[in-house]
């Protein structure tokens, strides 16, 4: 079973990944979506974390980068930041004929994190980037989810239990795209930063220090 490296604590080892789907609305009208009436929740076994970033798996990969938490003690206790790899083409597929998404989404290698730090105080505001290349791809804050860390804790909680060490993945903002082998993917998550508009935020991240940046080029 795969290990997530948490700063200053070790390591820890998830039993799943759990996904929400469609929690940023712009992504939703990205790819031509319905908004749903509760939120979407789909599941990653342990075995799609990777360090490898695939731009093939059977068919071209899309990327997805989302901020996640880890839970521990029973709670969102650490932040990080991941990538929920997607075959797009299947995923359309499946959706099409409405089966699940597990193919499109699940397979192994279709998870890629980062390491994570221990959520340290009340200040909630995360805003995150991925940048390829060098290019900023995709920007996302947490005033933009639909639904809230809390939320998406008490509505998991409701049907599920979270065990030590599961990782929760809170959905993508716009600028999903097709991993190319070859570039550099960079992730890097900022906290307490409030939300204005995109470009209060552009200007805000390239003045204040990430909490976490990381990087893995694409094969």
């Amino acid at each position: 079973m795969q290990q997530i490296l948490i700063k200053q604590q070790g390591a820890v080892t998830p039993s799943k990944i759990l996904c929400i789907g469609r929690n940023y609305v712009e992504h939703i009208h990205e790819l031509g979506n319905d908004m749903p009436d509760d939120m979407v929740v789909f599941l990653k076994p342990n075995s799609a974390i990777s360090t490898q970033l695939m731009s093939y798996h059977q068919e071209p990969i899309h990327y997805e980068a989302e901020l996640c938490f880890l839970v521990e003690n029973g709670r969102f206790g650490a932040v990080g930041l991941g990538l929920d790899l997607t075959k797009r083409q299947l995923q359309g597929q499946l959706k099409s004929k409405g089966l699940p998404w597990e193919r499109a989404k699940a397979f192994t290698g279709s998870a890629i994190l980062s390491d994570f730090v221990p959520i340290s105080n009340d200040n909630q505001e995360w805003c995150f980037s991925l940048t390829i290349n060098g290019q900023l791809a995709q920007l996302g804050h947490s005033q933009l989810m639909m639904y809230s860390a809390e939320k998406i804790f008490n509505e998991l909680t409701s049907f599920i239990t979270l065990e030590e060490g599961d990782v929760v993945m809170t959905g993508t903002p716009k600028g999903v795209g097709e991993v190319i082998a070859g570039s550099t993917f960079k992730l890097s998550l900022w906290q307490g930063i409030p939300y204005y508009s995109d470009e209060q935020l552009l200007e805000d991240i390239t003045i204040n220090i990430p909490l976490i940046t990381q990087q893995w080029q694409a094969i």
